[in-house]
């Protein structure tokens, strides 16, 4: 009896924690560039003293689906959208690099190039160390080319050349090695910066759309929910057995 309730106990308290992580993905369905999370569950014997007669539910987070999601025109020349695989590089109040996949660029009215949460987008001048911002001069219209470059022109006359004022740092780091922040932003495990990418590119005028599929997250909602039903009738089929054995020994007395 002990065992039956264990059992149903930690697997519904985990079913709790998959529906959690279901409904974060879920709620992040519009958000531009989200990539969703994945759960995974495993039974271990619980070992102590005599037999190892009781199992537990571990349910830890085994990463995220960093599959490319679709592309959606948006012709703001401010909007920039990964291509394939890669990553966009922005500064953090602390000073360490993180990663996102949201290009819905803005410019503050400092002029610095940063994203709609505000972190300022990397300068990728070719060093680690040395990383500044990308300043943007009043009255420009922006151009962002496919490798990352910014480029402005005046808008106000007479016309006068293109003028590079700096270049979006993209890198591609192992996607095994990055874990994501409360912030919704993307680290190395190890919090180093990784050098840049050649191979990553940027199209200008698009935003990535997440990659939650609603209709499996749905699906999955709906599964487990059946599943923590199964578990609450396995309790209480464990306290009905309970109380009929209870009256069967006071019978007998």
């Amino acid at each position: 009896m002990d065992r039956l309730i264990y059992t149903a106990m930690t697997g519904a308290s985990h079913i709790l924690e998959r529906q959690a992580t279901l409904s974060n993905n879920l709620a992040n369905n519009n958000t531009t560039g989200y990539r969703s999370a994945m759960d995974s569950f495993r039974a271990i014997p619980l070992n102590g003293q005599g037999l190892p007669t009781r199992t537990f539910v571990v349910n830890g987070l085994s990463g995220y689906d960093f599959t490319p999601a679709i592309l959606t025109a948006t012709g703001r020349n401010l909007d920039v959208g990964v291509q394939g695989k890669g990553w966009i590089a922005v500064l953090l109040p602390d000073g360490t690099e993180a990663y996102t996949r949201n290009g819905n660029l803005q410019v503050t009215p400092d002029g610095i190039l940063v994203t709609n949460t505000g972190n300022p987008v990397i300068d990728d001048n070719g060093e680690l160390v040395s990383r500044g911002q990308i300043i943007i001069p009043p009255d420009s219209q922006v151009t962002i080319a496919s490798d990352g470059t910014v480029s402005t022109v005046p808008t106000m006359p007479p016309p006068a050349e293109v003028t590079l004022v700096g270049k979006l740092r993209l890198v591609d780091p192992p996607e095994d090695q990055l874990i994501r922040g409360e912030d919704g932003l993307f680290r190395t495990r190890d919090r180093k910066p990784v050098p840049p990418s050649t191979t990553v590119t940027v199209s200008s005028g698009n935003l990535e759309s997440s990659n939650v599929s609603a209709i499996s997250s749905m699906v999955d909602m709906i599964s487990i929910s059946k599943q923590f039903d199964m578990h609450m009738q396995m309790l209480q089929t464990a306290q009905s057995n309970d109380q009929q054995a209870t009256q069967i020994l006071a019978s007998l007395r």
